[in-house]
């Protein structure tokens, strides 16, 4: 086993799985995939052989178990420091940190009325007054970050983070829904959209789709 492994689901439906894999990728930190699929009858008992809390994705490095998306970034912060994973002014941070954290723990109208699933195209489907509020913050987010700290490159804090990292499941979930955005939400979807490492990941959600 290499010295990191990420154990996640399907491409096609594991928003979960997305954010860690996606700035592992991007950033260019080699690890070993190890893919379980889920909604299989043994789904459950594959991921528990590593996951304490029955769920991906889960972070493997070399004895440690790391699980939960959030604590998989912040732990390969830690880890590995010379990348960008936060912005470095302080203030600056900590606003990456909240609307990460908001992410995580919010948005449950638009979760299960818009799952993830990123070879699909359902336009309109799903949108009740709930979800539309919850598209209305995550768009106030995006047009907020990008109007303050654009001046760095096209992500919601100039260049790319953790923060961006949790919100392409959210852009892959606008795409397949038809969701209408603003001008600078739509230019923030497109900048993760041409990501390298969300191309690959789409590649790999097609091929699994075909099997």
């Amino acid at each position: 086993m290499c010295e990191l492994a990420l154990v996640i689901g399907n491409k096609n439906y594991s928003s979960w799985s997305l954010r860690p894999w996606i700035i592992m990728k991007q950033f260019g930190l080699e690890f070993q995939e190890i893919y379980i699929s889920l909604y299989k009858p043994d789904t459950a008992e594959k991921i528990r052989q590593y996951s304490p809390s029955g769920k991906v994705p889960v972070l493997i490095h070399n004895n440690l178990i790391v699980w939960d998306s959030l604590a998989i970034c912040e732990y390969l912060a830690e880890v590995f420091p010379d990348y960008h994973w936060w912005p470095e002014d302080k203030s600056v941070r900590a606003v990456a940190r909240s609307v990460s954290a908001e992410m995580h723990s919010g948005f449950q109208d638009l979760r299960q009325n818009m799952p993830m699933n990123c070879c699909a195209k359902l336009p309109g489907q799903g949108l009740t007054s709930a979800v539309q509020q919850d598209i209305d913050r995550i768009t106030s987010i995006w047009q907020e970050c990008r109007t303050k700290y654009s001046q760095d490159g096209d992500f919601l804090f100039g260049q790319f983070t953790i923060a961006d990292a949790f919100f392409a499941p959210v852009v892959m979930r606008f795409i397949t829904y038809d969701v209408q955005v603003d001008t600078i939400s739509r230019e923030y979807m497109q900048a993760i959209l041409a990501l390298s490492a969300m191309q690959e990941w789409l590649a790999a959600a097609k091929r699994e789709n075909q099997e």
